[in-house]
């Protein structure tokens, strides 16, 4: 996956890539709910980036960039939950997309960091 420079639409690929991946899965109980969390997750994170760039104070701005934070950590949670001997196909996927989101996590923490030292 090309990672765009522009950090909106990098959220937006990210969150799209998860939906393309998902509609992939096999049908369970397990990853039919697994896969709607990450879906909503995925997408919580996009959508609350583009709000902090729309943000309307300084704190709603800090805010937004800690939910952004929260959502991305819970999209590893998700993806690490479907690495499973059921899902094997999608195992080079699964990895990418938790390389991704966890490298979203870590830009996300480090805008926290820098905006406190301000």
């Amino acid at each position: 996956m090309k990672k765009p420079y522009d950090l909106e639409s990098r959220t937006f690929q990210f969150a799209n890539s998860v939906r393309l991946l998902a509609y992939t899965f096999q049908k369970s109980i397990a990853n039919i709910e697994d896969l709607k969390q990450l879906v909503r997750s995925s997408g919580s994170v996009a959508a609350n980036y583009i709000e902090s760039n729309e943000h309307i104070s300084d704190k709603d701005f800090d805010f937004r960039i800690k939910i952004c934070r929260k959502e991305a950590k819970e999209s590893l949670l998700w993806l690490k939950l479907l690495q499973n001997d059921f899902n094997k196909a999608h195992q080079r996927e699964l990895l990418e997309l938790i390389k991704e989101a966890d490298e979203l996590r870590k830009i996300f923490s480090a805008i926290v960091e820098k905006r406190k030292r301000r």
